[in-house]
């Protein structure tokens, strides 16, 4: 009942404004809505090509950083492959020095 209290303690015009928006919203509200929905499905479209962009962007850097590690896995299967070849026509320090 504290709620009664507070509002008959404050002023007649606070509770006629509230009275007010009460009764006006019913007619207010729908107003409103019908009015933000366009605006609403114009956010909501850019997102969608925000979005769109950003996954595109995405699949693109993610291809080519695939790129770069199928040529860095190339390089060194190639300088290994030089090495090995190169490391059994003359033997290594170690085998040299043994001998």
């Amino acid at each position: 009942m504290a709620f009664i209290e507070d509002v008959t303690k404050g002023s007649m015009a606070t509770v006629l404004v509230g009275i007010g928006v009460a009764l006006a919203a019913p007619t207010i509200l729908p107003a409103l809505a019908s009015g933000l929905r366009p605006l609403a499905k114009a956010v909501i479209k850019g997102g969608v090509l925000v979005y769109d962009a950003a996954k595109e962007a995405v699949a693109e850097a993610g291809e080519q950083f695939n790129d770069l590690v199928a040529e860095a896995r190339t390089e060194l299967a190639e300088s290994g492959k030089a090495e090995a070849a190169a490391g059994t026509g003359a033997g290594t320090d170690a085998q040299k020095k043994s001998h």
